[in-house]
């Protein structure tokens, strides 16, 4: 069956992007429901039905005995916390009462990609991890959902979303019409800074040692083919200090999202939220994103620099 190319893997993570920034309530249960029905055979939903409800779940994997519950408010503040808190304590009461023995683990799945789980529904969970032993509890949020969607063949991805995934371009080309828009938005997010060190060439360990996944590595190294085009830029503004004061800005969120967020994976989400602000991305945006971002990570301006004389770690040899 037809998997993904790398080009049409990128586009569909925009359109997962687009598609989460407007879901909530029923909307992220069916959207949440659609790609858990095609990736699991043995996953049932579970809809309200009549007098009796959803019986405290929103689905279940027969097979791997786990119950899942969505949490998808429109926002997320301290009146929401306390709903989410009241309707996780009811859900999770409800499934032990109504549905005992048929699931081992309770899923607590949550919409938001841009905090994360409030820090109470993380109490919350690690108080119920205590009180409910053996029972398991794990969360599926926005980037986990994305790694089912990945799981699956090109056919089902269409049908989750009801819209056909292009499949023409490989080899591509980006302008300066295409990274102005981008540029300008780093422009307006800049700030001023205490001195920072002159951009340097880096070597090739530094994806290593960030342990960027595929789909990253291959992303920057496309962007890496055209980033001669964000230096021209530069080199044909009056204001000289410019790229310094965006680098600068630059590398001081990616210090401050690197102390929140644990994996590379979720630090370069961050990053290309960064640059793109809350605009659109097109085809021609995404690949004018990805060359913004490897012209900063060349020139060590996001993510950590590997230290003198770090070398990999060597790898498990081959099966034979």
């Amino acid at each position: 069956m037809e998997v993904l190319s790398f080009t049409e893997r990128m586009f569909v993570k925009t359109m997962f992007r687009d598609r989460m920034a407007d879901l909530n309530g029923l909307a992220f249960e069916d959207f949440f429901i659609r790609i858990m029905t095609a990736r699991y055979a043995d996953f049932v939903e579970v809809r309200t039905h009549g007098s009796i409800g959803d019986l405290s779940s929103d689905g279940l994997r027969l097979h791997d005995g786990k119950l899942y519950a969505c949490y998808a408010p429109e926002t997320f503040d301290a009146d929401s916390a306390r709903d989410v808190k009241k309707k996780f304590t009811g859900d999770l009461t409800g499934a032990l009462a109504k549905r005992a023995g048929e699931f081992q683990t309770f899923v607590f799945v949550y919409n938001d990609p841009r905090r994360g789980l409030h820090p109470e529904i993380t109490q919350l969970l690690a108080q119920a991890r205590r009180g409910h032993a053996p029972l398991a509890f794990e969360t599926l949020g926005p980037r986990q959902l994305l790694g089912e969607l990945f799981r699956l063949v090109k056919y089902q991805i269409e049908e989750v979303f009801g819209a056909p995934i292009p499949v023409e371009d490989v080899v591509y080309g980006v302008g300066l019409e295409d990274l102005k828009p981008l540029l300008d938005h780093l422009v307006e997010r800049r700030r001023q800074t205490n001195g920072q060190q002159s951009p340097r060439e880096v070597s090739a360990l530094k994806m290593d040692y960030n342990q960027l996944d595929e789909d990253d590595r291959e992303m920057l190294r496309r962007g890496m083919l055209h980033t001669h085009l964000v230096e021209e830029n530069y080199q044909g503004l009056t204001d000289v200090t410019e790229r310094d004061e965006v680098a600068a800005d630059f590398n001081a969120y990616y210090r401050g999202i690197a102390t929140v967020y644990s994996t590379a994976a979720d630090v370069v989400y961050e990053l290309e939220k960064y640059v793109a602000g809350n605009r659109h991305l097109d085809r021609a945006s995404a690949r004018a994103l990805s060359v913004v971002l490897a012209y900063f990570f060349e020139t060590c301006d996001i993510l950590a620099e590997p230290p003198t004389g770090w070398t990999p770690p060597a790898r498990e040899p081959a099966l034979t």
